[in-house]
């Protein structure tokens, strides 16, 4: 019954990636942490000793996407707001999403739950805190919302780009491509 997983890894890794293709396969509140213990072949007890809830699963998967992205954020604050600089957060930050996929997947499919657990809230000020790196103040509303547009088109297109046929990692680059030219066209001139 057990699945491939992209991350072999430690047991807390497995967890996380079992109980994320459950709460796809049969959604969030209907997945029981017995049904994650059994799938990973491990007690139950086994299970506690890393997560106590299904909260603290999905807790941990938002942590784990976060470090990167606080990362960025941090890194993009200290650098020169150029236009080179907001290339290479859009380039890193579509580098976060590849790996965070199946999460991205689990919050669209579970809003309410993610918004009960208030990790929605934190998730909305990272956004607003990198498109706040993009975007100019002062800049005509036009070019703000091709700023804005910019990154959340990076997240459309995780579920968008899955009904156009082709290789992957080509569609990944095509969406880095468009956020690009978007965060470009937004870029005023004494910025260069």
């Amino acid at each position: 019954m057990g699945t491939p997983h992209a991350r072999k890894g430690n047991t807390r890794q497995r967890i996380q990636d079992v109980a994320l293709e459950l709460f796809a396969e049969q959604g969030y509140e209907k997945t029981s942490l017995r049904e994650i213990a059994e799938r990973l072949d491990v007690t139950k007890a086994a299970l506690y000793y890393h997560f106590k809830t299904k909260e603290d699963i999905v807790i941990s998967l938002f942590q784990d996407l976060a470090r990167p992205i606080d990362e960025l954020i941090d890194w993009a604050a200290a650098q020169p707001r150029t236009l080179e600089t907001k290339h290479e957060v859009l380039r890193r930050y579509s580098e976060a999403l590849r790996s965070a996929e199946p999460l991205f997947r689990f919050m669209q499919e579970n809003q309410a739950t993610v918004r009960d657990l208030s990790i929605g809230e934190t998730f909305k000020q990272r956004m607003l805190r990198l498109t706040g790196l993009l975007r100019e103040p002062e800049a005509q509303l036009t070019d703000q919302v091709r700023c804005i547009t910019a990154i959340f088109s990076m997240h459309a297109g995780l579920f968008a780009m899955q009904n156009i046929e082709g290789d992957p990692e080509d569609k990944r680059k095509a969406v880095l491509e468009v956020a690009t030219e978007l965060v470009t066209a937004a870029q005023p001139p004494s910025l260069g």
